[in-house]
């Protein structure tokens, strides 16, 4: 992962319970959407299967990494598949501590100031504020006062109408999931709402970016 280049666009679509039928239209529908950066959890069934499919689906058109990385078991099994990043709802220290000393981006989860705090102090390239939706952009504006060098990825109830208030209140990242990749709209081939949906979290971003 260039995390430089994730920090142009830094909105992360999070893909959970996904099967290996829909990659390659979902992938085409994410290209086109124009979003960048893509994780898939580990706790979707044969997860590395579809990190690597989708990673060859994607080419150089998607970076592609693996969250809900609860062990080491997942990390490696991720990194096979081909995952350049690595995502966690939690601090999971022996986690934390390879990707470091490998240089693998890394974003673990945390919610109170001394989770933060802590996730960040341990290397963490951003960390996710998890579940951000039940306490809203207010919450990051917090975090960010006496916290204004740790670099935050709000995670969940991010939408069009609330993306640049999150932005505006100190996230330096966002990242969504079943809002938009809903398992009706995916097993229902409704790839072309998910692209339009998707567009619409970019506009928001970027109006909000241009203010």
């Amino acid at each position: 992962m260039d995390v430089n280049r994730f920090k142009e666009l830094p909105i992360l679509g999070i893909l959970r319970g996904i099967t290996s039928e829909s990659v390659k239209p979902l992938t085409e529908a994410v290209v086109s959407s124009g979003l960048k950066t893509i994780e898939i959890t580990m706790n979707t069934s044969d997860a590395p299967v579809l990190i690597r499919q989708m990673s060859v689906a994607a080419g150089d058109r998607l970076t592609i990494g693996a969250g809900t990385v609860l062990s080491l078991k997942d990390l490696h099994s991720a990194l096979d598949a081909g995952a350049t990043f690595i995502v966690m709802p939690v601090l999971v220290p022996d986690v934390m501590k390879y990707c470091v000393t490998n240089s693998i981006p890394v974003f673990p989860g945390a919610l109170t100031p001394q989770e933060i705090y802590n996730a960040w102090n341990a290397g963490a390239t951003m960390v996710k504020v998890f579940p951000a939706k039940f306490f809203g952009p207010s919450y990051m504006k917090e975090i960010k006062g006496p916290f204004q060098d740790i670099k935050l990825l709000a995670c969940g109830g991010i939408t069009p109408e609330t993306i640049g208030q999150f932005f505006s209140s100190g996230a330096d990242a966002v990242a969504f999931g079943g809002g938009i990749f809903s398992k009706e709209r995916l097993s229902a081939g409704k790839f072309s709402l998910v692209e339009e949906s998707i567009k619409a979290l970019i506009s928001g971003f970027k109006k909000a970016r241009d203010i």
